[in-house]
Formats: structure tokens, sequence, C-alpha cells
């Protein structure tokens, strides 16, 4: 099996070594390293694509969800509608204080002569725990994307460090000359360990950031909405 050094020259040869000979001639070590960002990379671009597609389905599905909410002159037809925005958690909101209310309403009949009962606690106990299961369901696998954007470039700073202990200790060796021909493997396989790590690191910290903002933002709308759904109930009550 040829050494790292007579891949390296047998690259250089033929011209500028590429991004694949300098992982096959590197140390175990780093290609671990190497193997271990590369998954962390492609599980965080799953996740970015699948997750961006959900939040864009969400907003969209919540703007045609609360549109016709208040066109609609009937709560029970927006209730029967409802499957038609599956992926709005605004909509799914609005089913869990619905079904509450229809609970109670038909547990506690209102009584011709009485004030009817206030059954505002419970719809908006019922309205904040949907809400929490929705926002917890489009936070799922976010904070992968920021343990990868925090430990990748650590993790490709630790192959760095392995390359370069390699190229010291092969200048310690007796009998060697430092010469870029001894060094130049083992520090190009520490640059690529670092770029790898930078290149996972990089795209995952970006979407975390844009997706977080973006749950943010369908959080205030389930909150707003819950907030206006209770004042309606209330009205009606």
């Amino acid at each position: 099996m040829p050494s790292s050094i007579e891949v390296y020259l047998t690259a250089t040869a033929t011209g500028a070594p590429s991004l694949l000979s300098l992982v096959t001639a590197a140390d175990p070590i780093v290609q671990l390293d190497l193997l271990l960002l590369v998954v962390m990379s492609i599980a965080c671009w799953a996740i970015i694509i699948q997750k961006g597609l959900r939040l864009q389905a969400a907003t969209t599905s919540s703007a045609q969800f609360l549109d016709a909410f208040w066109k609609a002159k009937r709560l029970d037809q927006i209730y029967e509608a409802a499957p038609t925005w599956a992926a709005s958690p605004v909509s799914a909101v609005f089913q869990a204080g619905y079904k509450e209310l229809s609970r109670l309403k038909a547990a506690q009949p209102a009584t011709p002569g009485q004030p009817a009962p206030d059954h505002g606690a419970n719809v908006e106990r019922a309205l904040r725990r949907a809400a929490q299961v929705e926002s917890t369901q489009l936070r799922r696998f976010i904070t992968v994307l920021a343990t990868t954007g925090s430990t990748a470039p650590f993790i490709g700073l630790f192959g760095t460090v392995w390359g370069i202990l390699q190229a010291f200790l092969k200048l310690g060796q007796p009998g060697t000359t430092a010469t870029i021909q001894v060094v130049g493997p083992d520090i190009a396989h520490a640059l690529v360990a670092t770029a790898v790590g930078l290149v996972a690191a990089i795209p995952a910290v970006m979407a975390y950031n844009t997706y977080n903002a973006w749950v943010v933002t369908l959080d205030t709308e389930m909150d707003n909405f819950s907030a206006d759904f209770l004042n309606l109930v209330k009205r009606r009550s």
C-alpha cells in the first residue's frame, strides 16, 4: 500500500492533488474525523430540506386558514373544512379549542333564562396545550442544526490538530529532513478537515437561525389566534 507521501507525490506529478487523493491518503483518524463530518452534513441537509418544506407549508396553509376563518359566519363550517388546512398549526389550535368548546356545551347546556356558563378557562387551556404541541413539532430536529453548527468546527479542528501532530512526528524522526515533501501531505489533510468542518457548520447555523425565527413567527400567529378565538367564545357565551 503506498504511503501518504507517495500518493501525494504521484498526485502532484500530474497536477494539483485532488480532494479524493488527499482523503484516501490521510491518516485513519483523520479519515474517521472526515467521515463523521460528512455524515453530520448529510443529516443537516436532509433536515434543512424537510423542515424548509414543512415550515413553508405551515405558513401558506395558516394564511389560507385565517383568511377563511374570518370570512366564515359559523365555526362549525370552519371545523368541517379544517382538513383542507392540515399543514396549518393555527388550524390545529382552532380544532382543539372548538372540540373543547363543543364538549363543554354538550356536558353543560345553557339553561333558558340563566346566564350561559363560562367555558373560557377550559378552552384557553385547550388552546395553549395545542399550541405547545404544534410548536414542539415545528421545532423538531432544528436543534440538530444548532448542534452541528457549534460542534462541526471543533471536530474539524481535531482533524487539523491530528494532521499537524503527524507532520511534527515525522519531522522528529532521526535522519528526516524538514522538506515540504515530508510535512506537506499531513498539513494538507489537516486543512481538508478544517474545510469540511466549516462546510458542515455554516449551512447548519444559517438554517438554524432562519428556521428558529420562522417558528417564532408561527408561534406568534398561534398565540394571537388563541387570544382572538377566546375573545370570540366569551362574546358568544
